[in-house]
């Protein structure tokens, strides 16, 4: 798909994909909607300091980064598992300026997280793994996979990928999740409220980041 590249309102880049009308990020701030929902409402809410993370979605990588760079700052070992089945190209994610705008002395480390090899654990430093896997989330099988304690669901939204949202899906990724598990989404509508709920996670409806009402948290329950 084409791609547009886009300054949101803090400064750092987003994408839109013209052909679904979606952004990859928040326009009002695609850094501080990444720091809000997965960094302080999910990373932050985890009592270990060992943690392995879900993503749903690497996308640009954003979460990615910002996980690498708290985590490294609050001296946690980090296990990070990412299912994606449109990776950036080089050149589209040489583009974008996060490490500008935040924690530039990290900027190697963002280029590392793309360039890691595809289906392959890779050690972006001693505290922190990542393996991204090149899949399709409704062929996932989720049963080859750990444990976790924390969940970043970053699909497309509802409306535009609905089938990244079904109530299967959902329960597929509940699977993966170990008891008081916490899971983090920016999609607040009930009906995936619901979903989660049934899946096994005690949901609530936390304050959005700037431009957004509401997001979504969960624990799980069993």
């Amino acid at each position: 798909m084409n791609k547009e590249f886009v300054v949101t309102e803090d400064g750092s880049h987003t994408i839109y994909l013209p052909e679904m009308d979606e952004h990859y990020h928040s326009t009002h701030g695609a850094i501080q909607e990444s720091l809000h929902i997965y960094i302080n409402q999910g990373l932050f809410q985890v009592p270990k300091q060992e943690i392995s993370i879900l993503e749903i979605g690497f996308g640009t990588g954003l979460n990615a980064y910002l996980t690498f760079a708290y985590g490294n700052r609050k001296l946690l070992n980090i296990n990070y598992f990412s299912i994606e089945k449109y990776p950036l190209t080089e050149t589209d994610y040489l583009k974008l300026n996060y490490p500008e705008n935040i924690f530039p002395e990290y900027s190697d480390v963002f280029e590392k997280l793309h360039r890691a090899e595809w289906n392959s654990v890779v050690k972006i430093s001693p505290e922190f793994s990542l393996q991204k896997v090149h899949a399709d989330l409704l062929s996932f099988e989720f049963n080859s996979l750990p444990q976790f304690d924390l969940v970043y669901y970053d699909a497309f939204a509802p409306g535009k990928q609905p089938e990244m949202w079904t109530d299967e899906i959902i329960r597929e990724v509940a699977s993966s999740v170990s008891k008081d598990g916490i899971l983090v989404t920016y999609c607040a509508k009930g009906s995936v409220r619901r979903a989660f709920s049934a899946a096994g996670f005690l949901m609530e409806r936390i304050p959005g980041p700037i431009g957004k009402k509401e997001i979504l948290r969960g624990k799980k329950t069993i």
